[in-house]
């Protein structure tokens, strides 16, 4: 059995519905998930929809977006009666940013019966914690053959014109930039200088992360800091990558689910998020995917857990996210990275 001992602090207690709600079995009928396409959509369809839910009565049916338009659509929805998903699936900042709206109802532990394996450092009151992976330092080991120990190492001029970044992970960037500075997840005003003397250091930009797989196999560069996870896949189709846990500490970020409060059907959607939570499926995300499960019942193979689970040591540096700040510095985040950084 791989022991982990996890990270985040524990959110608001787990605050029950009111009693006498029909249980998930029962209701069966549709449900709407709200999720990202691609692998993620595809694993969903495969290890939980088919195999879980359909034999239990429900019809899956997705509604396939990038996480922007579907925060849009939870909060202009949230004065309907009923709203078009009954299951939401945001990363740990996004889920925070929308529940500000009041959007989500509060996680039932009666309807949820996997909640009791869940390691209660991931738990929140308004999401279960369905996959998450750290944010490591990955580099080519073509190229690489005494790679960095930290995220300020990548500021080492002997990488000018090395280093590969993804746009669209600006929010994630600019925090390994602040660490790299002294700064915190608390605090992110060091990244500018940083980013500035990053930008000084030729540091290139790719518009997605696809594109920086790319330029990481033709060699155009060595080094980036990206999910453990992403890594492991792009290791999987065949670019000689290695990762470091950084010195400073390791951000994480979190997939969550959650169930709408004006959801069509609540039962349904605690039903999925109960299935998302099973072992078996958790474990199939872990092998395709590269993401860590939550639960204390998915057991990897000791070669994959070596591959995407941190030592003790590793889970040691594991940093808390602060959403709050991070959400309220948002704007001037963007702002900066587009209009100084990258200008």
């Amino acid at each position: 059995m791989i022991s982990r001992r996890h990270f985040l602090s524990a959110s608001a207690g787990v605050a029950a519905l009111a009693s006498g709600m029909p249980t998930a079995r029962a209701e069966g009928g549709q449900v709407v998930v709200g999720t990202w396409g691609g692998d993620y959509g595809q694993l969903l369809s495969d290890i939980i929809d088919k195999p879980i839910m359909t034999p239990k009565g429900f019809e899956i049916v997705q509604d396939v977006g990038n996480a922007d338009p579907r925060k849009t659509k939870l909060i202009a929805e949230r004065q309907s009666r009923r709203g078009s998903m009954d299951v939401a699936c945001l990363s740990d900042n996004d889920a925070y940013i929308v529940s500000q709206s009041d959007v989500f109802e509060k996680i039932d532990p009666a309807q949820v019966k996997r909640l009791d394996n869940v390691f209660p450092e991931l738990r929140s009151d308004i999401a279960i914690p369905h996959i998450y992976s750290a944010q490591v330092i990955l580099y080519n080991t073509n190229q690489v053959k005494t790679p960095p120990q930290s995220f300020a190492d990548l500021w080492d001029p002997k990488w000018r014109g090395r280093i590969g970044l993804s746009d669209i992970l600006y929010p994630n960037n600019t925090l390994a930039a602040a660490l790299a500075g002294g700064g915190s997840p608390s605090n992110l005003d060091p990244a500018e200088k940083k980013l500035m003397d990053w930008r000084s250091l030729d540091v290139k930009i790719y518009p997605s992360n696809e594109a920086l797989a790319a330029a990481l196999k033709s060699e155009e560069v060595w080094i980036t800091t990206m999910w453990l996870a992403r890594g492991f896949m792009w290791k999987k189709s065949g670019i000689p990558l290695a990762h470091v846990v950084p010195k400073e500490g390791t951000p994480a970020i979190v997939f969550q689910a959650s169930v709408a409060k004006n959801a069509k059907n609540k039962a349904g959607g605690f039903a999925y998020l109960d299935a998302m939570l099973d072992a078996k499926a958790q474990g199939g995300f872990a092998d395709k995917m590269g993401y860590v499960p939550t639960v204390t019942d998915a057991v990897l193979p000791e070669d994959l857990a070596k591959q995407v689970s941190l030592t003790e040591a590793e889970r040691a540096r594991l940093l808390k996210p602060d959403y709050a700040y991070a959400a309220g510095r948002s704007q001037r985040t963007l702002d900066f990275w587009n209009k100084e950084f990258k200008a």
